[in-house]
């Protein structure tokens, strides 16, 4: 449970490091991440490198007890670099470039760009690899953020027929896969096929899905090369490198398998305002964030790589989103103990001291600009005191799980079949519900271990490898999946047999009709002698199974066949959590509602609680000690924006 600080010491006057580091002992922290994007100041000019500067600023940190770490500078080339080398710029699908003048300015695919950053990665890890103060790496920065994901560069392009040789060896198995045959889309060779952007309508959505596949892997081997270098010359270092939250246009779990640490930056109130969530939600969580975002991006990065951390931990208002409210106070600390519970290796915040200048002169720091130190470190002390009263933390596997499939993802973005506020909306919605009947909840993917989970949850996860069906039919538990899960093949063809595809044996039920609706439109459910709201899919099915629950018409919403369970629509929050609610029941998993604000998160022994909302609560109500003396931090009268901790369960 450690805490470090993101610090930009080529901004400031070298008077200054020595009494920055004071005060960031001071503060309690004892990790530091620097230069990840210094390359300018690194190489000014073509093979003339500065290192004095951070060779002191390195030294310094690691004399006054700060552990480094230690960006490779590759999100931002300099511009000597594009200047001499254009074709490395990325490209709109218009064949216009990005240019310089902000950051990821660079296409993945670029054949100059990658061996440009091999040779500025390899000088850095040269000379600071066995440094004792460099103590992690990480790799360049938020890869894929600012669109820089995709580019249709001609090296781009050149990359991409060729990853498509690969994988289908020749043109007419693609074509087959494809189903070109529509709207004579056929081709004759791979040479013929660009990437799928500036067409008149929608493009060929396999055609997409493969792309998004293509970029995401062309991003897993980018990053994968700075790793090689960075473990050659510094072994035994943890390498990581810093997701962003809630994007999900590259399949974290494939490039995490490179890192010893997934890491990622959270945001919650930056990202809530930019987010297509409903006006009232975002007013109601305006200082807060969503209480699940937090949270959600926590056990998803936990799932992909044996360690997890928190890079950047929003301390105050934001730069770049549409409105820029203030946290809550309380709220710094809640979000870096939420952290902890869930198992963060460290929560680092970004960054030390505002910057008076350039693009992000209103993102806060923990510092103003002209150094006084913001009151957000008085947080920040206090995670300190409450963590002397913690043992470690310790995570076991819970007893639900929700299958998170990028294809999955991808396939919801390239064809929603409805309004989807983003194409995790399924997953998230059921995540929400989960956690508030106060359960935790673990993510696995298709090639996880899933023995020992009591519930697994499908939230329309469309693309269902064989591999997942094979893991989740072996894993003993109960599988529960919502309306078009296993809707499309890997290709993003419907299957044979129609949807569910590989569930389809197994659920004893054929999709015949699947509707999408618009939101004034609604079904019911009836459950025994209640009534509950859905909508947005409606499927028409055929079934052997048993018919757990019906439609206002008679035809059947919810169906069982022993272990497998399927919903043929997509439920409102009631139908949500009743159906979350006899399914815990059924599988002997403990749960209550514990209301909109409160969140639970179970750590070994240790019972955490997080109020997210305006207003204070007694913890006895849902359970908690009555005993304030049985409390590690805190007490049942929870503060809002504030969190408790005690030995035992529920």
């Amino acid at each position: 449970m450690k805490l470090g600080v993101c610090y930009y010491p080529e901004h400031w006057p070298e008077s200054d490091w020595a009494e920055d580091a004071r005060m960031m002992r001071e503060a309690g922290l004892t990790h530091v991440r620097i230069g990840e994007f210094a390359w300018a100041r690194i190489e000014p000019c073509r093979g003339e490198f500065d290192w004095g500067w951070l060779d002191r600023i390195i030294d310094l940190l690691h004399a006054a007890g700060l552990e480094v770490t230690l960006g490779t500078p590759t999100a931002t080339p300099p511009k000597w670099l594009i200047d001499a080398h254009p074709d490395i710029l990325p490209r709109d699908e218009h064949g216009h470039p990005r240019r310089f003048g902000s950051r990821r300015h660079y296409c993945f695919s670029s054949r100059t760009y990658r061996a440009e950053s091999s040779r500025i990665v390899e000088e850095l890890a040269r000379r600071y690899g066995e440094h004792p103060g460099v103590t992690m790496w990480q790799t360049d920065n938020e890869y894929g953020h600012h669109g820089s994901d995709e580019s249709f560069s001609s090296d781009a392009v050149e990359a991409f027929r060729g990853w498509l040789a690969a994988r289908y060896t020749d043109i007419q198995s693609l074509n087959m896969a494809w189903g070109t045959v529509f709207w004579s889309q056929t081709y004759n060779g791979f040479d013929e096929i660009d990437p799928p952007g500036a067409t008149v309508t929608e493009a060929n959505p396999s055609h997409r899905l493969d792309w998004r596949r293509f970029c995401s892997d062309q991003m897993c081997s980018f990053n994968q090369a700075q790793v090689d270098i960075i473990r050659r010359y510094s072994p035994g270092r943890p390498v990581t490198h810093n997701f962003i939250g809630d994007f999900f246009r590259l399949d974290h779990r494939d490039i995490s398998r490179s890192l010893d640490i997934a890491s990622w930056d959270s945001y919650p109130i930056g990202l809530l305002s930019e987010s297509q969530a409903p006006k009232e939600h975002k007013a109601r969580w305006l200082r807060s964030g969503d209480p699940d975002f937090a949270a959600f991006n926590h056990d998803v990065f936990r799932a992909c790589a044996p360690r997890w951390a928190v890079m950047e931990q929003q301390p105050g208002p934001v730069n770049w989103a549409t409105y820029n409210a203030a946290p809550a106070p309380g709220m710094v600390r809640l979000w870096t103990w939420e952290a902890f519970a869930h198992g963060a290796d460290f929560v680092s915040y970004f960054r030390w001291r505002q910057a008076p200048f350039a693009q992000e002169q209103m993102h806060a720091g923990l510092l103003a600009p002209d150094r006084p130190p913001q009151p957000v470190q008085e947080e920040i002390r206090q995670v300190g005191h409450d963590a002397a009263q913690i043992p470690a933390l310790k995570q076991s596997r819970a007893d639900v799980a929700i299958l998170l499939d990028y294809p999955s993802a991808w396939q919801h973005e390239i064809q929603p079949q409805g309004n989807l506020r983003g194409p995790l909306e399924p997953t998230r919605a059921v995540y929400t519900a989960c956690r508030r009947l106060g359960l935790n909840v673990d993510f696995v993917f298709d090639d996880s271990d899933m023995d020992g989970y009591k519930l697994i949850l499908l939230p329309s996860v469309p693309v269902i490898s064989d591999a997942a069906w094979n893991n989740l039919k072996s894993s003993g538990a109960t599988v529960f999946a919502t309306a078009l899960t296993g809707s499309r093949t890997i290709d993003g063809r419907i299957p044979d047999g129609l949807a569910p595809g590989p569930l389809r044996p197994d659920l004893g039920l054929r999709v015949e009709q699947l509707e999408s609706l618009p939101s004034f439109e609604k079904c019911s459910v009836r459950i025994e002698d209640k009534n509950y709201g859905s909508g947005r899919w409606h499927e028409t099915i055929t079934t052997d199974a048993e018919v757990r629950a019906r439609f206002s018409d008679g035809s059947a919403a919810w169906v069982r066949s022993g272990r497998f369970q399927y919903l043929v629509c997509w439920p409102e929050e009631d139908l949500m959590r009743e159906l979350l609610e006899r399914l815990c029941r059924e599988t002997s998993i403990q749960c209550r509602d514990v209301g909109p604000d409160l969140r639970l998160r179970r750590a070994g022994d240790l019972t955490f609680a997080f109020n997210y909302g305006p207003d204070a609560l007694d913890l006895s109500q849902i359970g908690a000690p009555a005993d304030s003396g049985g409390y590690k931090i805190g007490s049942r009268h929870l503060a809002p924006y504030s969190l408790a901790a005690w030995n035992a369960g529920l």
